[in-house]
C-alpha cells in the first residue's frame, strides 16, 4: 500500500511540475522592424531572445520596406512592429482608431551633405541646389518646412531636385553631379566614406528641434489596439527589454553594429558602427511622445493631408498617456 501510494504522490510531483512549466512558459510575440535606422534598437533584442533570455519568446521579421508589413500589423499576423510615424498614423485612420503607437524609436535621420564645406546654416542654401530622395513624402515635406521656417521659398531661393534611390544619390554625390543633397543613414555614412571632399554640414533633426523645441520623430513601434488590451504584460515587457536594447545600441556601438549585420538591419558592420550615433536611436513613450510628435504630423498634414491619412490620430493612439 505504501509503495502504491508513493507511486500515486510521485506522479503527481510529475504531473504538477509538468502543468507549472507549461504555465511558465514564455507568451510568443512576433515582431517585424525595418532594415535600417529603425533597426537598429531591434538587433541586442534579437541576440538575447536567440540566448533564450527574454521575457518573451519572439520571432523577429527583418523587412525591407514597410508596405511588407502593413497589412501583416493590421491583419495580426505581426504582433508589434516598428514602422515609420507617419505610416502608424495612416494606419490609424484607416482602420478607424484600432492601431496603438506603442513608443517612439527612432528621431531624424536626415542630413545635408556637400561636397566642400560652404553650408554653415539653412540660409547658405540660397541659390543652390538640393538633391534628395522621397519626392511626395516625408523627406520633401521635413525639407520644405526646414527651408520655409529659414526664410527661404523653395523652387524660388533653392531649387529641389528629387532622384529615385538612396543608390542614386549616392552615386550623383561621388560622380560630381550633386554639390549638395540631403541623405538618410546609413546611405549617408555610406557615401562619406567614398569621396574625401564630401562633408556632413547640416543635422536636419538638429534644425528641427531648433524651429520646434523637439526631435524629429521619424520612427516608432505600433500594434493592434486589440492586442495591447489581451496582452498588457506582454506588451509591457516588450517596451522594458526594447528600451535595454536601444541603450545598447547607443552605448555599445561597435557591438551593435556586428548585431545589426548579423540580422540583416544594415548590411556592413563597419558601415553600421559609423551609422549608429547619427541614426538617433531613441526611446520615447507616453505624455511625452505624444507631446513632441504632434507639431511632426501637424507639419505632414498641412504638406499632404494623405501622408497621415487624412487627419491627425485621436489622444487613444497613444499608448501609456493620461
Amino acid at each position: 500500500m505504501k509503495k502504491l501510494t508513493s507511486l500515486v504522490i510521485a506522479a503527481i510531483l510529475v504531473f504538477a511540475l509538468f502543468a507549472c512549466g507549461k504555465a511558465e512558459e514564455a507568451p510568443k510575440v512576433s515582431v517585424a522592424c525595418l532594415k535600417g535606422p529603425t533597426g537598429v534598437g531591434m538587433a541586442k533584442l534579437m541576440s538575447e531572445n536567440e540566448e533564450d533570455i527574454t521575457m518573451n519568446d519572439y520571432s523577429f521579421t527583418v523587412a525591407s520596406a514597410a508596405d511588407e508589413i502593413s497589412g501583416k500589423i493590421v491583419s495580426g499576423e505581426i504582433n508589434i512592429a516598428s514602422v515609420p510615424t507617419n505610416l502608424a498614423a495612416k494606419l490609424y485612420n484607416k482602420t478607424e482608431g484600432k492601431i496603438k503607437m506603442l513608443a517612439v524609436n527612432t528621431l531624424g535621420v536626415l542630413s545635408v551633405i556637400e561636397n566642400g564645406n560652404t553650408v554653415k546654416s539653412v540660409s547658405d542654401l540660397k541659390g543652390k541646389t538640393v538633391w534628395s530622395t522621397g519626392e511626395g513624402s516625408n523627406p520633401e515635406y521635413i525639407l520644405r518646412y526646414v527651408l520655409e521656417e529659414n526664410g527661404l521659398v523653395p523652387g524660388e531661393d533653392v531649387e529641389l531636385r528629387f532622384i529615385a534611390t538612396n543608390d542614386e544619390l549616392v552615386a550623383a554625390l561621388v560622380s560630381g553631379s550633386a554639390e549638395i543633397a540631403m541623405v538618410p543613414e546609413p546611405a549617408a555614412t555610406t557615401v562619406l566614406s567614398k569621396k574625401e571632399t564630401l562633408t556632413r554640414v547640416l543635422n536636419i533633426n538638429d534644425e528641427w528641434e531648433k524651429i520646434t523645441g523637439n526631435g524629429l520623430m521619424m520612427g516608432c513601434v505600433v500594434a493592434l489596439d486589440s492586442y495591447v488590451g489581451n496582452n498588457a504584460q506582454s506588451v509591457d515587457d516588450f517596451l522594458t527589454e526594447y528600451e535595454g536594447s536601444i541603450k545598447f545600441a547607443n552605448e555599445s556601438t561597435a557591438d551593435a553594429a556586428s548585431l545589426c549585420e548579423k540580422y540583416g538591419i544594415i548590411p556592413s558592420a563597419a558601415v553600421a558602427e559609423k551609422a549608429i550615433s547619427e541614426c538617433n536611436v531613441t526611446f520615447v513613450t507616453g505624455n511625452e511622445m505624444k507631446a513632441q510628435i504632434e507639431k511632426y504630423f501637424e507639419v505632414l498634414l498641412n504638406a499632404d493631408p494623405t501622408s497621415v491619412g487624412g487627419k491627425l490620430p485621436g489622444d487613444d493612439f497613444y499608448y501609456g498617456t493620461k
